[in-house]
């Protein structure tokens, strides 16, 4: 789903980029120009973002 339509950013592509790296809204504005425009995205980019990182975030606290 179409998450920027300013910049035609997917919610695909915002949870592909966390996954290489980008870990705040700073490093997907860089990377991918989300909320750099209008701003409405911001709120829904965000929820994708936290959403996304979570279950990382998590996987590094379980012990192996």
């Amino acid at each position: 789903m179409y998450v920027c339509l300013c910049h035609g950013v997917t919610d695909s592509q915002i949870r592909e980029a966390v996954g290489e790296g980008c870990c705040s809204m700073r490093a997907l504005r860089r990377e991918l120009g989300v909320a750099s425009s209008c701003g409405r995205c911001a709120p829904y980019a965000k929820q994708v973002l936290d959403e996304t990182r979570e279950p990382a975030e998590s996987a590094h606290l379980v012990p192996a």
